[in-house]
């Protein structure tokens, strides 16, 4: 291949345009209707998942996210505060913006479920992040948290990829910066995960919270309860 030109490689795939002529040939058993799928697996969620501590606002949100994960032990590591699906729910409906550590995050909640067409900001890539994040010693999606200013105010944050990021929103709100209307505090990883947000359910600043204790976390669990707690229909 070598000296060839790029344009000479062939391009994979079918043309935008075109649509493949027959679909291949049925050879198992499996469900195929999307709104089928919903409401078998959430029917086998609520099934086998014991829910019984939660209030039944919070297991609409627990339910999509064992839906996510696929483990129905995530109910045992998850923790509401009190207020924390009416104090999103209400500022979603409000027109908060809901602001993220995570690209994968902003791109997979639905927007149709979104009460208010609200904003779903990730400054994780602004040109700004690396020079701060250098300025003051610590990584880009603590920095970008910064970046929010004003918009923190009132917003719905979800960290779903960062320790250092959900760290550093509480040193924010404790140093007397804006303040979220609640935090979705998941951040996935070996290092600085399960303290973050062991120090996110203790915050002294009354936030609303949710937290996944322990390693886990992670873009998917975060999606999840966005879109659970963007409307109360759970199958919408």
């Amino acid at each position: 291949m070598t000296g060839l030109p790029t344009t000479a490689l062939p391009t994979p795939g079918l043309p935008a345009t075109a649509l493949p002529a027959t679909a291949p040939t049925r050879r198992y058993a499996y469900q195929t209707d999307p709104g089928a799928i919903y409401r078998d697996s959430f029917a086998t969620i609520r099934a086998e998942t014991d829910l019984s501590r939660l209030r039944p606002d919070e297991s609409v949100v627990a339910v999509r996210m064992v839906h996510a994960a696929g483990d129905t032990g995530l109910v045992d590591d998850l923790e509401f505060h009190p207020r924390l699906v009416q104090a999103a729910r209400g500022a979603l409906r409000a027109g908060a913006p809901i602001l993220t550590d995570a690209q994968m995050i902003a791109s997979g909640v639905t927007r149709r479920r979104l009460p208010a067409d609200n904003e779903v900001r990730c400054l994780l890539h602004d040109p700004r992040t690396t020079g701060l994040a250098r300025a003051w010693g610590t990584t880009r999606s603590a920095a970008a948290v910064s970046l929010w200013g004003d918009a923190l105010e009132g917003a719905v944050v979800a960290i779903g990829n960062a320790p250092t990021a959900l760290f550093h929103l509480l040193e924010t709100v404790a140093d007397g910066g804006p303040r979220p209307a609640a935090v979705l505090g998941i951040p996935v990883g070996f290092v600085g995960s399960a303290e973050s947000k062991t120090a996110l359910a203790d915050n002294p600043y009354d936030l609303p919270y949710l937290v996944v204790h322990g390693r886990r976390g992670g873009s998917a669990l975060c999606v999840a309860a966005i879109n659970a707690l963007a409307t109360e229909d759970e199958l919408a």
